[in-house]
């Protein structure tokens, strides 16, 4: 049998690794000189220079003939590398976008690399074994107290929150569930806070649900007396009731008052969903952990790993306290899960996921947990949360800074003192246009914020000293 080119070779098999490691190298070296080539967080030039870039060394993307395995990774990679917005890089602080552990990003290529297709037992079976024990574990974690409680691998926090909705939309229709009010027949009305999430409306729309009820959140929360009152205008007057909660807003990182919110949902007979994709990973945390007290009591969970869990992206759970709760997801295809195969004992991974082909995103995630611990991934939670802490108190010790709040997590939302919005707008787009910061931005009551979203734990003061120099350097005296 003739033997493949680097670019015929496959990736899998006892040859896969000797067609790999040759390629990898030449990943790594593109990498690393697409990296000392963009020399920052993010390209200089803007969105034309880094399209003419791209177009200049990659076109033709289809030639009649190929250049070759090792010229087009070395071309391409590095062409990615060069025009990369680097989260790893300290000044790259706009978004809950977080730098991927070297571990978990080498779990994942052991994950592409045998590609197992998690909608069938016979294309994953130890994949699919890993998953349940994995999932277990992290449901575990954020219902301590729960007897069989469980959790679903998805591409993140919208999947996660529509998954959510959709659970308590199937939930009310079932006569057993006593703890619903409302009346018979009517749709799943969601209750939120204007600091939700957009997926939360989104998930209503694509299931044909009213509008949510979007309450006012002044002080970035969900305030207990709005939502009491809100609830009890709705009793009887209403379908059944999803009282959606954020715990770490998009925005500040805010984290509504969960035990309060779990008592007024009890109290009303509403179900009650958190959206914990960005504080969810304080659970690991025992400094932090106390912050989302109340969570284990929540119906469903969103966590998003891909956040504060430094996870290659896709890396979304949703847990929920009992594994019951998801028998609505239930699906049969003759092909992937026939009910004679289900009762043989062949597992039946098709009500796992709205999805049929998924990856085994779980590996890395798995990788991560059994290298870290609880204690090791807590302590990165911690040193990312304090370099926020002193971020904050750099900007309070500034005579040109002011800062929003005191952050919650690793959010921090700041200006120049006196700066209207159109020059914080303009001091963020020039920072970006020179490739020196990505910083965000945020509408407040009190107006428009800076804003630095802190996910690298190995990021330093003196980063963030000089973070705030080239603010300040772009503010107009």
């Amino acid at each position: 049998m003739p033997v493949p080119s680097a670019g015929t070779a496959l990736a899998g098999g006892t040859n896969g690794p000797r067609a790999l490691r040759p390629l990898l190298d030449t990943v790594l070296d593109a990498l690393t000189t697409g990296a000392e080539h963009r020399a920052g967080p993010l390209p200089p030039g803007g969105p034309d220079a880094v399209a003419h870039a791209v177009r200049t060394a990659c076109a033709p993307l289809l030639p009649e003939h190929g250049t070759g395995a090792h010229q087009a990774l070395r071309t391409l990679i590095h062409t990615l590398a060069a025009g990369a917005a680097d989260p790893a890089d300290p000044h790259c602080a706009a978004h809950l976008h977080c730098p991927p552990l070297a571990l978990a990003a080498a779990a994942d290529l052991a994950a592409s690399a045998l590609n197992p297709s998690m909608d069938s037992w016979d294309q994953a079976p130890a994949a699919s074994e890993l998953e349940a024990l994995t999932c277990r574990e992290l449901a575990a974690l954020v219902h301590p107290r729960a007897a069989a409680p469980d959790t679903l691998v998805t591409t993140g926090g919208t999947e996660s929150n529509q998954l959510a909705v959709l659970l308590a939309r199937e939930a009310a229709r079932e006569p057993h569930e006593s703890s619903y009010t409302g009346l018979p027949g009517a749709p799943l009305q969601i209750v939120c806070g204007a600091n939700a999430h957009h997926s939360i409306h989104r998930a209503a729309w694509l299931l044909g649900l009213p509008e949510p009820l979007t309450l006012p959140t002044p002080d970035g929360i969900l305030t207990p007396d709005t939502v009491h009152t809100c609830l009890a205008s709705l009793v009887g007057h209403t379908g059944p009731v999803l009282l959606a909660a954020t715990a770490g807003t998009t925005d500040s990182g805010a984290i509504d008052p969960l035990p309060a919110l779990a008592d007024l949902a009890e109290r009303h007979g509403a179900r009650f969903h958190v959206d914990a994709s960005y504080a969810g990973p304080l659970l690991f945390s025992t400094l932090h952990r106390t912050a989302l007290h109340g969570l284990d009591r929540a119906h469903t969970v969103t966590l998003d790993l891909h956040k504060l869990g430094w996870q290659p992206v896709a890396a979304g759970l949703l847990a929920v306290p009992d594994a019951t709760a998801l028998a609505p997801l239930a699906h049969q295809a003759d092909y992937l899960n026939a009910d004679d195969d289900t009762e043989a004992g062949l597992p039946d991974l098709l009500g796992r996921s709205l999805r049929t082909t998924r990856r085994p995103d779980i590996l890395k995630i798995a990788v991560t947990l059994k290298a870290l611990g609880r204690a090791g991934l807590g302590d990165l939670v911690d040193r990312t949360l304090a370099a926020a802490q002193t971020l904050a108190d750099l900007i309070e010790a500034h005579p040109r800074y002011e800062l929003h709040s005191r952050p919650t997590l690793s959010t921090v939302l700041f200006r120049p003192t006196g700066a209207d919005p159109t020059t914080l707008a303009a001091i963020r787009r020039t920072l970006l246009t020179d490739g020196h910061a990505v910083l965000g931005r945020a509408t407040t009551p009190t107006g428009l914020w800076l804003k630095a979203t802190l996910l690298n734990p190995h990021t330093q003061p003196g980063d963030l000293t000089t973070l705030l120099k080239l603010v300040e350097g772009h503010t107009p005296r």
